[in-house]
């Protein structure tokens, strides 16, 4: 008689784990340089055991005595960022295009391949079993993250392919001189599926212009929206700007228009609770790899009775429930659009990520970001020829704040990548470019930027070096 699986140990999966950090590996040190069939009308998403009742917008401690402290805890937290432990020197400010990996999360997906691999969904065996629940688990992990139902989590390769997936589904539900509604702050992942899109099948796509501050124009949005409007797709943290952006007004008015909301929440997903009931996304994209978990791996939320009218993205195993000669019936959702073999040991690690990232508090993390931000944000306004793109950090306080902890910045004179260069050699990474957001970079005439995007890791000491760094650059470059 086959015996009862019992997870292995090393990947915790449970909502209330409260282990302490892992123990450091040891780390060899890195050399720096040096419409049809479908209802676009508005449709509440249901609270459910795992909905997380939280604002999105971050409620920390008082600014001014709480970043020493938190830059204090940062130095603590650093020890478990086997990386960073290895090079200290390393001051790592390229948060936005990836984070780094916690000792827990190497060590989850390391334990999956070493206890439980086997592929998942196919096999009667206990091993095949055991990686099913492991899957499945870490699909329930997100649910709870987000508040939505575990059936309404789909398990993409990253934000990027949660938005070509939607917009192939839906897409082919529109027809000609149907419009979808975006923004000029968008990263390509959230504008080029839609254009191809529009290539495809003929719709129409409409842009939310951006204020000399950096923020979506409402009043410019609300005259956009038409009886054609079928679709608003928006980001909620600019990965350039840091603009925070009010999405569930941006929501509300889609749907009284009768449309549908698609949210970006890549650069959101490490620094705030996201509630989808609270935000009214009907869809949502974010990455693994951005919020302290591995590569490979992300996720796109969809309304259940929306999936359930969507057609497939890919096809192939593990997607149907019946194939013939002559068809196929798909499988129900999520399965129908996770063809082939999932990232299996990367959603574990993914659900540990989330484990560790809620045992901190994202919240948190993104108000001390912000206040690292707005540190950076106002020593660069003291440096002759800086520029800084986006909103200040006037309106931080307790409740809420419009920018998060990324601030990109030129310097007259010295080309992004140059200073780039320079710093690196000094110990910062910072990406320079126009960071996958073309539109943004021409509507505030800039050829490339230089971003400083802060993660839970991060210093007060960082930022006040950075500083001196860019002042020596003044004098050297």
């Amino acid at each position: 008689m086959k015996q009862p699986f019992v997870a292995p140990k090393g990947t915790p999966l449970s909502s209330d784990f409260q282990g302490g950090p892992a123990p450091i590996l040891s780390s060899p040190s890195i050399a720096l340089p040096q419409k049809d069939g479908i209802s676009f009308a508005a449709s509440s998403v249901p609270q459910t055991e795992n909905t997380i009742p939280s604002s999105v917008s971050p409620s920390p401690p008082s600014e001014d005595s709480s970043l020493t402290a938190l830059s204090q805890e940062a130095h603590r937290l650093r020890q478990e960022f086997p990386l960073l432990r290895a090079n200290p020197q390393l001051a790592y400010l390229d948060n936005a295009a990836t984070t780094q990996k916690p000792q827990v999360v190497l060590e989850a997906e390391t334990a999956f391949y070493s206890e439980a691999c086997a592929n998942v969904h196919r096999a009667i065996y206990s091993l095949g079993e055991a990686a099913t629940e492991q899957y499945e688990a870490a699909r329930r992990r997100v649910a709870a993250f987000i508040g939505v139902r575990p059936e309404e989590v789909i398990f993409t390769r990253g934000t990027t392919e949660g938005f070509n997936l939607l917009a192939h589904s839906l897409g082919e539900l529109l027809a000609p001189g149907d419009e979808i509604i975006l923004s000029e702050m968008e990263h390509h992942a959230n504008i080029v599926p839609w254009q191809l899109l529009a290539q495809r099948r003929g719709v129409v796509l409409r842009f939310i212009p951006l204020t000399d501050e950096g923020l979506l124009d409402l009043a410019a949005y609300e005259k956009l929206l038409s009886p054609r409007t079928r679709l608003v797709s928006v980001t909620l943290v600019s990965n350039v700007l840091g603009t925070i952006n009010p999405v569930s007004r941006i929501g509300e008015l889609a749907h009284e228009a009768g449309a549908l909301l698609a949210v970006d929440a890549a650069q959101a997903a490490p620094i705030m609770k996201l509630d989808v009931p609270t935000l009214g996304a009907d869809f949502l994209a974010f990455s693994g790899h951005k919020m302290y978990g591995p590569f490979g791996i992300g996720v796109l939320y969809g309304r259940q009775e929306l999936l359930e009218k969507l057609p497939p993205f890919l096809g192939g195993g593990d997607m149907i429930r019946e194939v013939r000669l002559d068809g196929f019936t798909p499988a129900e959702p999520p399965y129908k659009f996770e063809a082939g073999t999932p990232p299996i040991s990367q959603a574990v690690a993914l659900a540990t990520a989330i484990e560790w990232l809620d045992r901190h508090g994202p919240d948190r993390f993104g108000h001390y970001e912000a206040l690292l931000g707005k540190r950076l944000y106002e020593g660069l306004r003291t440096i002759p020829g800086v520029r800084i793109l986006g909103p200040d950090y006037s309106t931080l306080h307790r409740s809420s704040f419009k920018r998060a902890g990324i601030v990109s910045f030129t310097l007259e004179g010295i080309h992004a990548h140059d200073l780039s260069a320079y710093l690196d050699t000094k110990g910062f990474a910072l990406r320079a470019g126009h960071h996958c957001a073309h539109p943004l970079a021409r509507r505030f005439g800039v050829v490339s930027s230089l971003r400083a995007s802060f993660g839970a890791y991060n210093t007060i000491e960082e930022v006040d070096a950075l500083l001196e760094a860019l002042e020596a650059a003044r004098e050297e470059l």
